[in-house]
């Protein structure tokens, strides 16, 4: 939200005063950067002579994340093949997981709230009679247990973990307590007290499945809410069994509107030149898909993107996607009350500008 405005009805430039008009964006200097790269891309950069130039880059890019990977690595991996100068992901995958990473660039990070409170799906893997401190495999064994299940005791359990459900977050997680994460209280061997969360499982599928000939395991589909730790699901089910239990997969195959099937590896992506790269990128409204989209015309978008507030025949809306027509191109987000068009997020006439031209330049390239 827009703190300071002018007077409603004053007359602004867009953007401020000197900014240039919807209809006649500048796209400025590229005020790329020198510097290394951080994370997993450091060694390739080394290969290339250690430094990179950065440049404004715009858009989502949806990542089949590897196995292995944490999700700052995955990040700053394509942040650095794309030599773009501004990322942010939209919740951390573990690196056991593979599976969806919707990446944000530029414009994008803006929006990138709204993928973390999207729903979720995942395929998992819990093997049974053994659990872990951290409740997947990258843990150590602290109990066994034997294991004495049926098919019919595994869908027995299945009705407690559907629908809205309490979860102990697990030691091991991001979740801070006091300014510090908890996995950091973990690796110092404390644990501390955690409250119970609400979160909802949309669905839940389970049958029982035989791990190398002989161990038995079950496999999950899973659709449910933010928050939600399929670790802790898979540990809770095995307690429920009576023998325990700890993840050896866990697979995000969809979050929000994204799928698996539309994303990219990074096998492929390096293999890529840069144009395809930027290519493989999903426009910034990608992200605000379930927003209404409203449009505004050149003189009320230069007023909008200034922070003022607009007048018209709107029902009330709490989640608005706000576009302009010369050219056409979002604006940023916003609600409406009562009439009243109030801004959200805004995008800057730089980032809009830069997005246009991005699209634009690919296209001529092929």
């Amino acid at each position: 939200m827009i703190d300071a405005r002018p007077p409603q009805g004053a007359k602004a430039p867009l953007g401020g005063s000197g900014a240039a008009r919807v209809g006649s964006f500048a796209a400025g200097p590229h005020q790329g950067e020198t510097r290394p790269p951080r994370g997993a891309a450091t060694r390739v950069a080394v290969e290339h002579g250690g430094k990179i130039t950065r440049r404004p880059v715009h858009g989502v890019l949806l990542l089949d994340k590897p196995l292995g990977w944490s999700s700052n690595d995955a990040l700053q991996k394509v942040k650095w093949l794309l030599r773009a100068e501004k990322a942010g992901h939209t919740g951390t995958l573990d690196p056991l997981a593979t599976g969806v990473l919707p990446l944000c660039f530029g414009a994008a990070t803006k929006f990138s709230q709204m993928q973390l409170e999207a729903d979720k799906e995942y395929e998992a893997t819990a093997l049974l009679g053994k659990r872990t401190s951290t409740g997947d495999a990258e843990g150590d064994v602290i109990e066994e247990r034997p294991v004495n299940v049926t098919a019919q005791d595994v869908q027995r359990v299945l009705p407690q973990f559907t629908g809205s459900i309490l979860q102990t977050p697990p030691m091991y997680s991001a979740l801070k307590k006091d300014g510090k994460a908890l996995y950091e209280y973990a690796r110092a061997g404390v644990e501390v007290e955690r409250a119970p969360r609400a979160v909802t499982i949309h669905a839940l599928n389970a049958v029982l499945a035989l791990v190398e000939s002989t161990q038995k395991a079950i496999n999950l589909i899973v659709k449910c809410s933010k928050g939600t730790y399929i670790r802790t699901l898979g540990e809770d089910i095995g307690l429920a069994l009576g023998c325990g239990a700890h993840l050896t997969r866990l697979r995000r195959t969809a979050t929000g509107g994204f799928s698996v099937a539309q994303c990219v590896t990074l096998e492929a992506l390096e293999a890529m030149g840069e144009e395809e790269r930027l290519a493989c990128l999903l426009p910034v409204d990608a992200l605000l898909e379930h927003h209404t989209a409203v449009t505004l015309d050149e003189e009320n978008a230069g007023r909008f993107l200034s922070g003022m507030r607009r007048r018209g025949n709107w029902p009330d809306m709490d989640a608005v996607a706000v576009y302009g027509t010369q050219p056409h191109a979002l604006l940023g987000t916003a609600h409406t009350k009562a009439g009243e068009l109030i801004p959200g997020r805004l995008l800057s006439p730089l980032e809009i500008a830069q997005s246009q031209t991005q699209q634009v330049q690919p296209q001529e390239t092929a």
